[in-house]
């Protein structure tokens, strides 16, 4: 059974990776938010800005596009209240179940960015 949980602080280490030394410079993260009928499928990552150079941190919480968001910082982006309009990434990270990682399970690529 593949593992669907990391901690806050995990999180934060693959979200502080250096984009730059990655051949892909992005972080995907694929994740449902428990007992959620809005939240399935939902997608939050890093990138780089293609005009700035800066690291963007960003949401993709529904399909259609009408939840998605930008955030220069990592804090700006783990304390907006962008889930249920009231609550933070940070406020309700007990609920999050991460589907893919960089298109792979937690298990096959955590270690990569812990290192």
């Amino acid at each position: 059974m593949p593992i669907n949980k990391i901690t806050f602080l995990e999180f934060e280490r693959v979200m502080s990776c250096d984009l730059r030394k990655k051949k892909e410079p992005c972080i995907e993260i694929c994740f449902d938010v428990e007992d959620s009928v809005n939240y399935r499928d939902s997608w939050m990552g890093k990138m780089i800005d293609k005009d700035t150079g800066d690291d963007v941190y960003w949401f993709g919480l529904v399909p259609d596009g009408t939840q998605a968001y930008n955030f220069a910082l990592f804090d700006e982006f783990a304390n907006a209240k962008v889930f249920y309009a009231q609550k933070s990434l940070k406020e309700i990270w007990s609920s999050i179940f991460i589907l893919s990682l960089d298109g792979g399970t937690i298990s096959e690529t955590l270690a990569y960015f812990l290192e």
